[in-house]
């Protein structure tokens, strides 16, 4: 009796995998059939097409106004040719501290002097030495996505104690 048991046990264990199975096999072939098709259109896979112009550098030195509380500066002048290495970075040359006033440059923010936890240091952080990783040239190009930001001012929010 036990041995029927112990068999029939096994054919209905046997069952169930067999139908997990059949359900994955099912799901795998809808869900193949539901990918887009990634290399577009027949014949043109291997098409070359033509690179966009470069675009323009606003190099008029003026300095823009912010589009956001906390963005880092844009970069009003041109970059060309300007080195940036771990032995050299030219943009100290004119706005470090110690350089700005006979450069006419504004002077790098205080907070890139600061380590992490606030420590004031002699020369610039390591961790902001390499100016191009937040501040960016601006260019005359179109922009890829609308912008709908709205400052506080526009929103009719008033300054404190106005009323």
């Amino acid at each position: 009796m036990r041995s029927q048991d112990r068999t029939r046990r096994l054919i209905v264990g046997q069952r169930w995998m067999l139908a997990v199975l059949g359900a994955a096999v099912i799901a795998t072939g809808a869900m193949a059939q539901m990918v887009p098709e990634l290399s577009g259109p027949e014949g043109d896979a291997m098409q070359t097409l033509p690179a966009d112009p470069l675009p323009k550098w606003i190099i008029d030195d003026i300095r823009r106004m912010r589009a956001y509380p906390e963005q880092p500066p844009v970069i009003p002048h041109s970059i060309d040719g300007y080195q940036l290495s771990v032995n050299a970075n030219r943009c100290l040359s004119c706005h470090k501290r110690e350089f700005s006033q006979d450069a006419g440059a504004p002077m790098i923010s205080i907070t890139h002097y600061m380590t992490r936890e606030g420590q004031m240091l002699a020369d610039v952080s390591p961790r902001r030495y390499f100016c191009t990783a937040c501040h960016v040239p601006q260019a005359d190009h179109k922009p890829l996505v609308d912008n709908t930001f709205k400052d506080m001012s526009e929103l009719g929010v008033t300054k404190a104690g106005s009323e």
